[in-house]
């Protein structure tokens, strides 16, 4: 038996106009827009709210965001709905916004601290009317049941996860990543890439998430160098587009591995690129894996474009491995957690924490405290 979830999905060129009309088919009179800085100067932040306007909706903006959100940004947002009388959430932007955007929702109906629903399924009320628009392809929080908070007094990335959050619409139009920089293009693709792999391997992956990490992996493999190496490549751009929108739904339902606890638990500490922490990690995890899912990762090769014909499965993972890491080296990924600015003496806290994160459940090969230090060492 298995469950998948997924909220309405909007996509193509110009569909970002549509979410005025998508907040007002769900009930909405007065819209909370979740948005950063970065998105708002690239304008398109005010189609958004023009969009809302024309619907005959009114609007309040909160942009009070990080770039790893954090728990009192999340009660000053919740705030702000509650002061303005909204009565439904639209978030613009990556994963930041977005996650801050549902974790708002979430207070305004539940209440408590927003640490009181870490882990799965803690939610118990219904949300209000979620509208989510992505100006990445990357998170994936457009279509996924996490919300992913810092909590700044423990050092720790918080993982929410609940049917609960799943928005009601997402919104993906593909012409808003040509404002992306290439740097943000190469991190949040290989995030991409990441959530197909793990969400492939996963432990609670199955034929309705495969399909979807499957695609994502092979058009990571074709597009996201010409996506970073140009933002005028719109097909590039579409097929990351799509491939985003795979992966999302992929990790959604199948859950991730090793690598994002090692991320969240990493940015916890250091206010690095979600998606840079994926490129150095996400190597490492896959030769620890490769015992766990050998079937898989030969798949995996193929659908990276690698020959494995004739070769063991041993052979075909490295494979694998190897065209990760010459696809980082490609798009000017970072390549070691110290060049970064990691800590050796980070590990032993970092290994700890990673440990406690929810992705860790759905790895496909058990993994110690040891382990995880030993991973950490090897990216160094």
């Amino acid at each position: 038996m298995y469950k998948f979830v997924m909220p309405e999905v909007i996509f193509g060129k110009g569909s970002i106009y549509q979410a005025g009309e998508g907040c007002a088919r769900l009930g909405a009179q007065r819209v909370l827009i979740v948005s950063d800085e970065g998105v708002i100067s690239a304008g398109w932040t005010d189609i958004v709210k023009k969009s809302c306007l024309d619907a005959g909706l009114s609007v309040s903006l909160f942009s009070g965001l990080s770039m790893n959100p954090t728990c009192e940004e999340v009660v000053a947002c919740t705030e702000q709905y509650i002061q303005d009388e909204c009565d439904a959430v639209l978030g613009v932007g990556g994963g930041s916004a977005l996650d801050v955007a549902k974790a708002a929702a979430l207070l305004s109906t539940n209440g408590g601290h927003i640490r009181d629903y870490e882990g799965v399924d803690h939610i118990t009320k219904p949300l209000p009317p979620l509208v989510m628009v992505t100006t990445t392809a990357g998170s994936g929080s457009d279509v996924s049941q996490f919300s992913i908070i810092l909590d700044q007094e423990r050092k720790k990335k918080m993982t929410i996860v609940s049917k609960s959050l799943v928005p009601d619409i997402s919104i993906v139009d593909p012409t808003v990543l040509s404002t992306k920089s290439a740097r943000l293009t190469a991190s949040t693709g290989l995030d991409v890439l990441t959530h197909a792999i793990e969400s492939y391997v996963s432990i609670a992956s199955n034929p309705l998430t495969d399909v979807h990490a499957k695609n994502a992996i092979q058009l990571c493999a074709n597009y996201l160098r010409p996506s970073v190496a140009s933002p005028d490549h719109h097909h590039a751009k579409e097929q990351m587009a799509i491939a985003s929108l795979h992966a999302g739904l992929a990790f959604s339902n199948a859950i991730l591995g090793a690598v994002h606890a090692i991320a969240h638990s990493i940015g916890g500490h250091y206010p690095f690129l979600h998606g840079d922490i994926n490129a150095v990690m996400l190597p490492h995890v896959m030769k620890f894996n490769a015992i766990a899912a050998p079937e898989k990762f030969q798949v995996i090769a193929n659908l990276l474009g690698e020959n494995t014909s004739g070769l063991s499965y041993q052979e075909a993972s490295d494979r694998a491995i190897s065209h990760v890491e010459r696809l980082a080296i490609d798009i000017g990924a970072p390549l070691t957690l110290t060049g970064m600015g990691f800590k050796e003496s980070s590990i032993p806290i970092i290994s700890k924490i990673s440990l406690e994160d929810a992705c860790m459940i759905t790895n496909p090969r058990e993994i110690s405290e040891d382990e995880v230090s030993r991973l950490l060492y090897q990216a160094l």
